[in-house]
């Protein structure tokens, strides 16, 4: 079963502060560029795998979506996401994505957002989320970058002129890594961008966009805080599609 640390109260808490909860898809500086890579979405049937407070959810219905069905493990963010669901066709669901079985070619879009570097066994929900697709659908999904999953360790961090040494630790050996981000003990899967695609092309996927994200000029400009952020990419952004 996947760590439930979005029920965590101190973990709740402080991720009920990031602007991405607080102001929704505008909050969250990579939405531009995943939306572009989205097909359109009037009259489709759409699942949002990990849809916490069901932002994009709201939004695909907004856009004329048939159907969206939200899945998530986190009491406390479906509890938020139906309180403030006002429009019509959208459900939410309990499930646990390491076990959740969608229908089968029930789906013309699937989507997640900073989900999936949570699960252990991601080859088998694309194979599940594959089947779940109609013929022609879409899998448009991200992940925080494998540079981030693979954090420096400290020591690493600069050498004795300050200078930064070893941007991360232990790359290419895949697996569990626990760090402590709004609370103690976070567990993260941590994978390299080539298992990503690996692992979309065997579950019978093809990669059809990938952006190593990262803010462009224009959003440092405007928010000069985030210039650190271009030294690597923050996300890792996916499209497939099931032919």
């Amino acid at each position: 079963m996947t760590q439930n640390i979005y029920d965590d109260e101190t973990f709740f808490a402080g991720y009920s502060q990031l602007p991405r909860s607080v102001h929704g898809l505008d909050g969250a500086p990579e939405w531009p560029v995943l939306r572009s890579m989205l097909p359109e979405l009037a009259g489709k049937d759409v699942l949002d795998l990990g849809c916490g407070f069901g932002w994009f959810c709201r939004f695909a219905a907004g856009e004329g979506a048939r159907s969206v069905l939200g899945i998530d493990l986190s009491e406390k963010m479906l509890e938020r996401a139906r309180r403030e669901t006002r429009e019509a066709g959208v459900v939410y669901e309990r499930a646990d994505l390491e076990s959740f079985v969608p229908q089968p070619a029930a789906f013309d879009l699937i989507y997640s957002s900073l989900a999936f570097h949570y699960l252990a066994d991601l080859a088998g929900l694309f194979g599940r989320v594959h089947a779940a697709l109609k013929p022609g659908g879409s899998l448009v999904c991200s992940v925080e970058h494998p540079l981030l999953t693979a954090p420096a360790r400290q020591e690493w961090l600069a050498d004795a002129d300050g200078r930064a040494t070893w941007p991360v630790n232990g790359y290419l050996d895949e697996g569990e890594r626990v760090s402590n981000w709004l609370a103690e003990g976070v567990v993260k899967r941590h994978r390299t961008i080539a298992t990503y695609v690996d692992l979309l092309l065997a579950a019978g996927f093809s990669l059809t966009k990938l952006v190593e994200w990262a803010p462009s000029p224009e959003q440092v400009a405007a928010e000069p805080g985030w210039a650190k952020e271009r030294e690597r990419p923050f996300f890792l952004l996916m499209a497939a599609s099931r032919n």
